[in-house]
Order: structure tokens, then sequence, then C-alpha cells
């Protein structure tokens, strides 16, 4: 059975479900945040220690301003009411990505990393304006700009995921199958499983299933 420490989640799929059934994009963002809280719940039954959401790209920027600020309410609501419960539950919050939001969704953020930086049930990751091709890039110039050579251990300690494992399982919801420029680096090796179903229909029984078929898997790393 193979050790599952890190998950990676495209929660793809909110704003076709919510056209489909509630003729507005917005109502599947707020649909899909339910599913968020289902699976953190199902992540800490499963004793995994870190899970990576992709919850805003570089890209999502070209999208409707109203869509992006009633994204940002959501989010900023969901900080101010869960922040306790969260930091009760010993979950540690991290943002990733560049904080270049509202100066009070900055703060927010900023203020729900530092309540709950010493927790170590769960880390979550939450990838907010980030692209992974900058990622990289920002790193191969901080190597250079400190002078550093150029090495996996050496670009590793300059990526917005520093200190944390690389995913061991990948999974996007909302029957794509692209990576939509998302942990490009650390996902080399990752087992990645591409699910049909949007992410506000997507549940914990469907995540089980998805973890014991990765745990099943032979994992080769190159080797035979």
């Amino acid at each position: 059975m193979n050790p599952l420490n890190h998950v990676a989640i495209i929660m793809d799929g909110n704003g076709r479900w919510g056209l489909k059934y509630k003729n507005s994009r917005n109502a599947g963002h707020k649909a899909g945040l339910n599913t968020v809280e289902k699976i953190i719940k199902e992540t800490l039954k499963k004793k995994i220690k870190f899970l990576t959401l992709y919850a805003f790209s570089t890209e999502n920027w070209k999208r409707p301003k109203k869509e992006i600020n009633y994204l940002f309410n959501l989010l900023e609501n969901f900080l101010l009411n869960r922040i306790e419960e969260l930091n009760k539950q010993n979950i540690k919050l991290k943002i990733i990505g560049v904080k270049s939001f509202s100066s009070k969704l900055n703060n927010l953020l900023r203020k729900s990393e530092k309540k709950t930086s010493k927790n170590k049930r769960l880390q979550i990751n939450l990838a907010l304006n980030y692209g992974s091709k900058f990622e990289i890039i920002n790193a191969f110039k901080n190597l250079n700009k400190n002078k550093e050579k150029i090495s996996e251990k050496n670009l590793n300690k300059y990526l917005l995921t520093r200190n944390t494992p690389d995913p061991d399982l990948l999974i996007r919801t909302g029957d794509t199958k692209r990576l939509s420029n998302f942990l490009l680096w650390q996902l080399a090796y990752s087992e990645i499983f591409f699910e049909k179903k949007l992410w506000p229909e997507f549940n914990e029984k469907d995540y089980s299933k998805i973890i014991n078929k990765f745990k099943k898997i032979k994992r080769n790393f190159g080797n035979i």
C-alpha cells in the first residue's frame, strides 16, 4: 500500500455546475465551498498531512470582474467565519501565490497564516494568484541573485512549496485533462486522476475511491 502524505486538487467545474443547475456561475463557486469543507474533513479523517487546493490561478484574472469580486468575497467570508475552527482543529493554512489583492484580503490572509502557523495536524496550501511558470522563473532569479549553483536541491529552496513534500496524488475534477500551470515542477512523479464530476458534485466517497486506487498503484519512479 502506497503511503499518502500530500494530495493536490484542481477544483474545476464550479462555474459550469452553477450555470447548469442555478443559471449562475457564482452559485457554483458558493456550492464548491461546501465541497472544500467536506474534503478537508475527509483529509483529516484519513490522516493526510498536506492538502494543496488550486483556488485562483494567475490566468483567472481574465475572468469578468464581478465573478472575481464574488470569489474574493467568498474567501474573505470563509476566513472570517472559519479560521478559528481551522485553528482549533490544529490545521495550518499557507498561501502559495502572490498576495496582490485588496489590502483587506491581504491582511486577512496574513493574519490567518500567522494564527495557524504552529499547527501540525494538516497543512492546507491554498494556491491563490498562483502560476507554476512564474514560480519556477522566480526561483531561478533568486538562485542567480544569491549566486547559488543550479541544482534541484537549491531550486526547491525558492519554490513557494518549500518545506512541503511533493504531491503523491493530483486530482482534477470537471472532466478536463490538463494541468493548467499548476505545480509543474512538483508533480513530476505524482499519480494523476482526472475525475468527470464537476467540483460541487465531488464527494467524500469519490475522494476515498481515488485514494484507494492510488494506494494500490505500483509506483516505480523511473525504476522497474
